[in-house]
């Protein structure tokens, strides 16, 4: 799949709402909007008739002021959301492949190869839409078309856990944030574009949070021993795109760039 340097990968986060408009531009139903007829993204975060926050809507990650400075030709590095001075736990053998990775700037990643982006990977590269029902929750990723299932109804996991590019995925209401809980995964996926590893005893957690209309804080927990000293979390924060709609990106095993370089 062709990857976007990342000088252009920002300015697509950045003005990831003008950009989709200039395919799809439709007014979505629902949104509170100014007198001037605008989204009012500030307006109160909307409730399931359950009662708790509904979380639906397209989505993507506000950049950090050092995502937005790196100029790599490469995607999302979560180091970039940490504090500074953070240093990820990594155990030795996970950072020596690290450091491999990242200093190729994340050549041989899976997606050059057409393979799914992971958690939390896949919600850094390319807005996502959440589609909440009762006792369920999908996250519907552009890029590559994919999708995952978190179900809130109550049931444990499987018993027996292929294992699987996007684990198997568990949630709860806790107040008004839901945190889902996600295991059984393989070891395929890299948790940013720059190589950091996991193994298949990772669990994640995500917290996801709706503070008003437009705005959302997510923070993913990554707990893996054979990787990481201890659990680690990183915390993003969403915004909502509104009067727009995801567009089909299927993987083109790099036809792209040949696309790319002959314009």
């Amino acid at each position: 799949m062709f990857r976007r340097p990342f000088h252009q990968t920002a300015l697509l986060l950045t003005l990831g709402t003008a950009l989709s408009a200039q395919w799809i531009n439709y007014p979505t139903p629902g949104i509170p909007r100014t007198k001037d007829g605008k989204p009012d993204l500030s307006a109160a975060a909307p409730k399931t008739r359950e009662g708790n926050p509904d979380l639906s809507g397209i989505w993507k990650i506000v950049p950090s002021k050092k995502a937005q400075a790196r100029r790599e030709g490469v995607g999302p590095n979560l180091i970039d959301y940490m504090p500074d001075g953070f240093e990820i736990p990594l155990l030795p053998e996970a950072a020596a492949l690290y450091k491999q990775r990242s200093q190729a700037l994340g050549a041989g990643r899976p997606s050059e190869r057409c393979l799914p982006h992971g958690i939390p990977d896949a919600m850094s590269v390319s807005q996502f839409k959440l589609v909440q029902n009762p006792g369920l929750l999908l996250i519907l990723y552009e890029e590559f078309n994919h999708y995952r299932q978190i179900f809130t109804d109550g049931r444990p996991f499987p018993k027996d856990l292929n294992p699987a590019w996007f684990g198997s995925s568990v949630g709860r209401w806790e107040g008004n944030a839901l945190v889902a809980e996600t295991r059984g995964f393989n070891d395929q996926t890299w948790l940013d574009d720059y190589g950091l590893p996991h193994t298949e005893a990772m669990r994640t957690t995500e917290r996801f949070e709706r503070t008003d209309f437009g705005h959302m804080a997510l923070r993913i927990t990554i707990d893996d021993p054979k990787a990481y000293a201890r659990p680690w979390s990183v915390d993003w924060q969403l915004v909502l795109l509104p009067d727009t709609e995801l567009i089909e990106d299927i993987c083109e095993n790099e036809k792209d760039v040949q696309h790319m370089q002959k314009r």
